[in-house]
């Protein structure tokens, strides 16, 4: 597997990093796992105003009976999935699992694809500086070789937290569920976001961020099973914020969240958490989430116009949450 992931690597044009990969025909087989996915989302979803009601990206088949990973994000609240391989129609699919914690999403086709499925590589072996394969659904003319520039932590708006989040440099278009592939043709990331970076005597660059393939190992035989994770759920509070000079500000409360019924409103400065000072996003994030599992107390200091007041947020389980009926969002 390694000859072939070399070969695979060393056709492309690694200097510039432009220009389509020229695979032998045993490095198009592992690219023929990369499929590509379309879902439908209703218009009432909760999800729908800010990712939209039709989406469109890339999942990896890891099994034989058809199980293919994805950024979760794509097949949320999803009504319908279609999924498309090389050479073969579209057939449906159906969501078998997603993962708050990391952003995986696992679903299965229904019927045979007749795709072989990648094998899984380490993520943690990825470093700084290794040339790395991003591939979308579409053979050898949907991939570039990309450089890992960055193993470091992502805190998103949205809760959400990675502690070693692979940065790739230059972006790939179609990076919502890419696969990572690394020089022995394994899967060792799927593609999450696009970000900019700055780099010395470029300024700002775009890149993507995508999620280690390690996390996918501890939970996929809950997601699986259940559809979700088996470990101890994190506390949500239902807020987006963005991090400002090291000020957390709040810019969205969701409807009906916790959040929201402890009186939290969209402009409100995140001061303190159970009385310790927050010094930034990911900083809050892992103190409210030290304080226990989801239905903790969340004591907060928050800064309200002018005002500043100790809250209490009774929080919840994120995963039941989704469960319930879509409501509407509060955006500042």
């Amino acid at each position: 597997m390694k000859t072939i992931g070399m070969v695979l690597l060393s056709a492309m044009v690694i200097v510039g990093f432009d220009g389509p990969v020229c695979a032998d025909s045993s490095a198009e087989g592992i690219l023929k796992s990369v499929v590509k996915i379309r879902a439908t989302i209703p218009k009432e979803a909760e999800s729908a105003g800010t990712l939209g009601t039709e989406r469109q990206g890339n999942g990896v088949v890891i099994d034989s009976e058809g199980t293919i990973l994805t950024v979760g994000y794509l097949i949320r609240e999803a009504e319908s999935i279609e999924v498309t391989a090389q050479g073969v129609r579209s057939v449906g699919a159906r969501v078998v699992g997603y993962d708050f914690g990391t952003g995986f999403g696992l679903i299965r086709a229904e019927k045979k694809l007749g795709v072989k499925p990648i094998a899984l590589g380490k993520s943690s072996a990825v470093q700084t500086g290794d040339s790395i394969l991003v591939a979308g659904h579409g053979g050898k003319d949907s991939v570039q070789v990309s450089r890992v520039i960055s193993r470091q932590e992502f805190a998103g708006y949205w809760e959400y937290l990675l502690d070693e989040a692979i940065y790739t440099l230059p972006a790939f278009e179609n990076f919502s569920g890419a696969a990572l592939i690394n020089a022995d043709g394994r899967l060792v990331g799927i593609g999450s976001l696009f970000t900019q970076v700055l780099v010395p005597d470029w300024g700002l660059v775009g890149c993507n961020i995508s999620i280690p393939i390690d996390l996918l190992g501890p939970i996929i035989d809950d997601l699986r099973k259940t559809g979700r994770s088996a470990k101890e759920q994190r506390p949500w509070l239902g807020i987006n914020a963005a991090e400002t000079q090291g000020r957390i500000f709040i810019t969205k409360i969701t409807s009906g969240s916790p959040a929201e019924k402890a009186g939290m409103k969209p402009g409100d400065i995140v001061l303190t958490v159970d009385g310790k000072e927050v010094g930034g996003l990911s900083d809050f994030y892992r103190k409210v989430w030290a304080l226990g599992s989801a239905g903790v107390q969340v004591p907060l200091g928050i800064l309200q116009g002018s005002k500043i007041r100790d809250i209490k947020v009774h929080s919840i389980d994120r995963h039941q949450r989704s469960l319930s009926k879509p409501k509407k969002e509060i955006k500042i």
